[in-house]
């Protein structure tokens, strides 16, 4: 027989998966020694969140962006973002892995949306302020800034899912009844 529509139980243990995704892309973009941004000629400069560096093969002049505003507030809103998610991923365990309660999942919601938000904030002042600070040159943003966007993107994505779950409270725990697209006579 065919079945329509989603496998509601397997969503209490896929969606906290995916926001364990969302961690570790986050850890991968902030932690990031290679770069989210080099240039495309000569690969002489590159800069992670933290640092930029100049140079060629071994010889590589480091210098922190840390000193300017912009790189601190970027900075301090992808690590914020950072915490949030792990608060609801412990919170989307608890509330679908271990019992299920889905009194929280809005709530779970609201803290994904909150952690979009501070993310994309954070995900545009970066290329803006960057490409202001150096004037030379075309660059491109590199694997590790993706990351950051992946992980937004995720979040984005659980915190619909985390809005619309509490509806299909039946489907969740089993006890509705299977609806079949085509049943033989």
């Amino acid at each position: 027989m065919f079945r329509c529509g989603i496998a509601w139980p397997r969503c209490r243990w896929i969606v906290p998966l995916l926001l364990l995704f969302a961690i570790i892309f986050d850890i991968i973009a902030i932690a990031a020694e290679s770069g989210w941004v080099e240039d495309e000629d000569a690969k002489s400069h590159y800069a992670n969140m933290w640092n930029q560096y100049r140079g060629r093969n071994d010889n590589w002049d480091s210098k922190s962006l840390m000193e300017f505003s912009w790189a601190q507030a970027v900075a301090a809103l992808m690590i914020i973002g950072l915490i949030i998610l792990i608060i609801a991923f412990i919170i989307s365990c608890v509330a679908l892995c271990c019992s299920l309660n889905l009194t929280l999942l809005p709530f779970i919601g609201i803290l994904l949306i909150i952690v979009v938000i501070v993310q994309i904030i954070a995900l545009i002042i970066y290329p803006v302020e960057f490409n202001n600070l150096i004037f030379e040159g075309n660059y491109y943003y590199t694997w590790a800034y993706g990351f950051g966007w992946g992980a937004t993107i995720l979040c984005i994505g659980c915190a619909i899912l985390f809005c619309c779950l509490p509806r299909y409270e039946d489907e969740l725990t089993g006890l509705a009844k299977v609806k079949y697209l085509y049943t033989s006579a």
